[in-house]
């Protein structure tokens, strides 16, 4: 599998990364690692967490994949494996991780990287993500920013200092921002420059055939800056798959977790996930080998975050990421883009 470079750091992943938040809800340690196991064997070297997953997250479950992902760490070399993942931040009502975040400063953020070492049994993390933006966003689904809303945030640079210090610490090797828009990230990258601090490697966003809207800014900027994307949410938490087309009650986090996953909910969006889905079929291939293999060539995606709760679609979603769509089949999914564009933000 290719190995590609995150920003301007040393870290080289494979261009897919297995994604981690069903482990400890949907998926036990044993399946866990028998997915990693299997990942790995498949060229697989990077792994996506996050303290407050599984999800969805709550207290009973918090911290319950980075410990499955740490007994499975600590029996392998550890510098074959790039370990990645998140800290929470604030204005998610999350009491139960670390009291509830407030921010993203030097206490909070020493405070959540400590824990996660503790439950991933490791000395360092290789690359340590903002799991949103602390400052008022729309993010999750929420596609309009409200000036109104505004709230008390930590400033950028008193992040980006704490960060930096974690970095020369060597408890983290790179860090990344997540669920971010071009004026936050374009602000890390400012000041980073002008502090001598250390710069925002990666950044992972939702990503997919109904949400392309990390085209209209980031690609550009992320291009020009050296920023990597990890695009999360390939198959839209399963929806550009198809099985909830003929079925609505379809085993799957939106009936397995009613509210879950709204942004795929919009009007929109359906009759979008409809019309790849039959171009797919019209194609001799299934909608999850076109949703995965339109992400995965992009030329935008350093790696593609793809996540199952079982060996039989993990094998399915690598499948489908190995095989190139041919050119024909990427104008098709262009002409469909241009009638239906980006229905699920």
């Amino acid at each position: 599998m290719e190995r590609r470079r995150l920003g301007r750091s040393e870290l080289e992943v494979s261009s897919v990364c297995l994604g981690t938040m069903t482990f400890g809800q949907q998926n036990t340690e044993a399946e866990g690692h028998a997915q990693l196991d299997r990942a790995f064997e498949r060229g697989v070297n990077f792994i996506d967490a996050a303290e407050m997953y599984p999800v969805p997250t709550r207290a009973e479950t918090y911290g319950d994949t980075e410990r499955i992902v740490g007994t499975w760490l600590a029996r392998q070399p550890r510098d074959q494996v790039v370990v990645a993942t998140k800290a929470a931040g604030p204005g998610r009502r999350l009491e139960w991780i670390r009291g509830g975040p407030t921010a993203f400063d030097r206490a909070n953020l020493r405070v959540a990287v400590e824990g996660s070492l503790r439950r991933l049994q490791t000395d360092y993390i290789d690359l340590y993500q903002l799991h949103w933006p602390a400052r008022n966003q729309p993010m999750f689904g929420g596609w309009t920013y409200d000036p109104a809303a505004e709230r008390t945030a930590t400033p950028i640079e008193e992040t980006l200092e704490a960060l930096t210090e974690l970095v020369r610490e060597g408890k983290i090797r790179a860090f990344g921002v997540s669920n971010e828009h071009p004026w936050g990230l374009m602000q890390y990258l400012r000041l980073a420059d002008q502090a001598d601090l250390s710069r925002v490697a990666t950044i992972q966003n939702a990503y997919n055939l109904v949400n392309r809207v990390f085209e209209y800014g980031l690609a550009e900027m992320c291009h020009r800056e050296a920023v990597s994307l990890l695009a999360y949410s390939p198959l839209g938490f399963g929806a550009l798959s198809g099985k909830y087309l003929g079925d609505p009650q379809a085993q799957g986090r939106f009936t397995l977790f009613p509210g879950f996953g709204q942004r795929y909910a919009k009007p929109g969006a359906a009759p979008a996930i409809a019309d790849y889905a039959a171009l797919a079929r019209r194609l001799g291939m299934t909608p999850t080998r076109l949703a995965l293999g339109f992400v995965h060539q992009r030329w935008c995606v350093t790696s593609t975050i793809i996540g199952a709760t079982s060996l039989t679609q993990l094998e399915e979603n690598l499948d489908a990421c190995a095989m190139p769509l041919p050119g024909e089949v990427l104008e098709d999914v262009e002409a469909l883009h241009l009638s239906r564009s980006n229905p699920a933000p």
